[in-house]
């Protein structure tokens, strides 16, 4: 037992270094299953894009500074009567390079109900200009969804937290 202690703690160092991309992946039908319901069998009438500037590191203090953030990316269907089909959930760095794609089939989800993406603190693949591109459909007129992203984080005693709303790519209506 002491050998293995004794190992745990020489690597304890290596797993903190580990690379960002060793997080494991969201699984948004298992982690948001209360939020989701059965895709639509009518066709997808309406459809529309979000941009969602997010900001995994920012540089503070005439750029010596870099202070790195979570990110947590939430779509919300603002619609009391209708599901909303995501499409698509797509992680881009700051030279428009996905890193991340976060579903592997769309969803739809539940009238008022959510989703979210969490990118951890550790996690700085995104940079300064990292960004979510969210796509949704619904199978006649809804209300526009809320995408936002929350990102917080901290240096020594100062904590900061701030949202980024995200920003229709096209216009809502039919196809």
């Amino acid at each position: 037992m002491g050998k293995g202690l004794f190992a745990a703690i020489l690597l304890c160092p290596f797993v903190a270094a580990l690379p960002a991309a060793a997080q494991p992946k969201v699984n948004i039908e298992q982690s948001f299953a209360d939020s989701l319901t059965a895709l639509p069998k009518e066709e997808l009438s309406v459809s529309g894009g979000f941009y969602v500037p997010a900001y995994s590191s920012v540089a503070m203090s005439q750029g010596k500074l870099r202070v790195d953030f979570s990110v947590t990316l939430s779509v919300h269907n603002a619609s009391e009567t209708q599901r909303l089909v995501v499409k698509r959930i797509a992680y881009f760095d700051t030279a428009g390079k996905q890193v991340e794609s976060y579903l592997k089939a769309p969803v739809a989800l539940k009238p008022l109900a959510t989703v979210s993406i969490f990118v951890p603190t550790d996690d700085v693949r995104g940079g300064t200009g990292a960004n979510f591109i969210v796509d949704w459909a619904a199978t006649s007129e809804i209300a526009e969804p809320v995408v936002e992203a929350l990102m917080v984080g901290g240096v020594a005693n100062a904590h900061y937290a701030f949202i980024s709303q995200g920003r229709p790519t096209r216009t809502a209506g039919k196809k």
